[in-house]
């Protein structure tokens, strides 16, 4: 791997393990901290009305969602639902409840909850790309800047590669001058991949144009993983393109 594509490589394995990390401590904070909550109330539960109670249960949930996955918050929504009903509604220490009004609050508990843990998934997921962004920017900066550094074309054409290597998740990647030959599925300027069985099952080309003129190609081979987001895909499409003007700068390609 060339030392331009470490960084973001590194960003996105360092992420994925605090992620995952994350992830495990939100959950089970997800599935104790409604209890543990609840438990704190109930010295208290005569003397606090229901709606009060479910209020104080739902901050217990916010403060999951904000911490962990979707999933860590629906967790706690459900909790805080059941411990409600276990330690605060009548009749105590069961999961029956006997009046309708509690069954209501219940109710808007588990809802309120579900609804805020997607609110603050979302939060996060725009963070990530806001952040992946930054990175994809990085990248594109650095190929910007080889191009107008580098003594000879390969050069480019080789960084390029690596970069699509780590970006897109490839088994390898090599890069053809000259004649197109064949109708391999292509990865398209919108991003799109046309034609072929699917990203897992052929090797797919991404075309290379400098003014308008056809150079040469990438020819990708995807790696085990699903299809790479569309922010990925059209990167990479930019990558082409820079690649391209290089191509075209330096002169006609080697045959």
């Amino acid at each position: 791997m060339s030392t331009g594509t470490w960084p973001l490589n590194r960003f996105r394995t360092d992420g994925a393990r605090a992620g995952a990390s994350r992830n495990a401590t939100a959950l089970a904070a997800g599935l104790t901290a409604p209890f543990l909550v609840a438990l704190a109330l109930v010295p208290i539960r005569t003397d606090l009305s229901h709606t009060n109670a479910a209020l104080i249960l739902v901050v217990a949930v916010v403060a999951v969602a904000a911490l962990g996955s979707r999933t860590a918050g629906v967790a706690a929504a459900l909790s805080a639902a059941a411990w409600f009903d276990f330690f605060l509604t009548r009749p105590y220490e069961t999961f029956d409840i006997a009046a309708s009004a509690d069954i209501e609050t219940a109710v808007l508990l588990l809802v309120v909850g579900v609804i805020v843990s997607q609110l603050a998934a979302r939060a996060r997921r725009l963070e990530l790309v806001t952040v992946t962004d930054a990175a994809h920017l990085t990248l594109l900066h650095r190929t910007a800047d080889l191009a107008r550094s580098a003594s000879s074309a390969d050069t480019v054409v080789d960084h390029v590669r690596g970069e699509l290597v780590t970006l897109l998740g490839l088994r390898a990647c090599r890069f053809e001058y000259g004649t197109l030959l064949g109708r391999p599925p292509r990865l398209l300027q919108d991003g799109e991949v046309s034609g072929g069985r699917g990203w897992a099952e052929d090797e797919i080309e991404l075309r290379v144009y400098g003014n308008g003129r056809y150079l040469g190609r990438f020819m990708l081979t995807p790696g085990p993983g699903p299809l790479p987001p569309l922010q990925a895909r059209l990167v990479a499409v930019t990558l082409a393109d820079q690649t391209g003007a290089t191509l075209d700068t330096a002169g006609p390609g080697r045959p």
